[in-house]
């Protein structure tokens, strides 16, 4: 018998009698893979779980759920367990279950203690993206950690300089320099790779992640694919979201290469990531303060004298930009989903009197 707390399980009492603790470790559409006290099995929605979930609490990979186990075939996931921590992004493709009034959510990961932000350092290196990536990790419930990937391509300088600016964007964030090409540097990401702790890998097409995820497994477990040499972009290597055990006894979740990363619900995550800006704030002489021009301004003293940089000012004020095109995207496929039920009901009515 497998005992579920070396793969992260808390434990919990069973809502019902026959029910066994599980882990999703892999999914491929409608199909399971997971781990439990039996060991590995597939399974599938049961047709209660189909009926009553809503949009976003499909199971995805690093899920615990309760099972019902089949030794002799599929057996059924009955209920989700409560999650810990879950990584979402915004989803326009209108393909959740349901008619919902509030923007969908897909959620890629779940139940990690630690979120792992991938970027390389190549040309498609960017402080900003990192800081978006960040805000998301604080957002979701993990611990985030910059690894910066290939410092095999700079040199010892270009490398220092490279984490300095990371370090210096985002105040009191681990960040680590490795190669998984010579090893260089890994050894160092040991404190976060504990036994029965998980780590998500986050970051864009072509940064590396397969690459890491080979050198921590000491085996080839993902396809590698070569970047494209004008712009230092690859293509999408993960194709499925999956969980790995590494030699260490930590677990990493590996996502595919998200092109796109949209800030949704992440006032949480701006809040934490940027705490030195908003205390700001509460020191302004006005509560409805603008920070443009008004008197007795902490933020714009803060520009002055130097103790608030403008690049952090201006990348503050970009994510709450893009909070608020999201929420304003969102508003507006509601309503048009609003209009195109008022227009189907209309025709449907006009049929009838003909």
């Amino acid at each position: 018998m497998i005992d579920m707390k070396q793969y992260g399980f808390i434990e919990t009492p069973p809502p019902r009698f026959g029910l066994i603790p599980a882990r999703v470790t892999e999914q491929q559409r409608e199909l399971y893979t997971v781990v439990c006290p039996h060991g590995e099995a597939t399974a599938m929605l049961s047709g209660a779980f189909r009926h009553y979930a809503e949009a976003g609490e499909y199971p995805c990979v690093g899920d615990f759920i309760w099972l019902e186990y089949n030794e002799s075939g599929h057996s059924r996931i009955t209920e989700l367990i409560p999650r810990r921590s879950s990584f979402a992004r915004a989803d326009f493709s209108g393909h959740a279950v349901g008619y919902v009034k509030t923007i969908q959510q897909q959620i890629v990961a779940a139940n990690f203690d630690t979120v792992f932000i991938v970027s390389s350092l190549n040309k498609d290196f960017n402080v900003n993206r990192i800081l978006r990536y960040l805000t998301q990790a604080w957002q979701s419930g993990g611990v985030p950690v910059v690894v910066l990937t290939k410092a095999d391509l700079m040199d010892e300088a270009d490398c220092l300089a490279a984490v300095a600016s990371v370090e210096e964007a985002a105040p009191g964030v681990a960040v680590y320099a490795v190669s998984a090409h010579t090893g260089e540097g890994l050894d160092t990401l040991a404190p976060h790779l504990q036994p029965g702790k998980t780590v998500v890998f986050l970051g864009m097409s072509g940064v590396g992640k397969s690459s890491l995820l080979n050198a921590l497994m000491q085996e080839s477990v993902m396809h590698v694919s070569a970047i494209r040499e004008d712009d230092a972009r690859g293509r999408h290597t993960t194709t499925h979201r999956a969980l790995f055990i590494l030699p260490s006894g930590a677990m990493v979740i590996d996502t595919p290469g998200m092109r796109e990363l949209g800030l949704i619900d992440a006032e949480k995550g701006v809040s934490v990531g940027f705490a030195d800006v908003e205390e700001l704030f509460t020191q302004c002489r006005f509560t409805d303060c603008r920070h443009e021009t008004e008197p007795g301004c902490a933020v714009l003293a803060a520009l002055e004298d130097g103790s608030l940089l403008p690049e952090r000012w201006e990348r503050y004020h970009a994510q709450v930009r893009e909070i608020k095109f999201t929420e304003d995207k969102a508003a507006y496929f509601q309503s048009k989903k609003t209009w195109q039920k008022s227009l189907a009901i209309h025709t449907r009515k006009n049929k009838k009197k003909r």
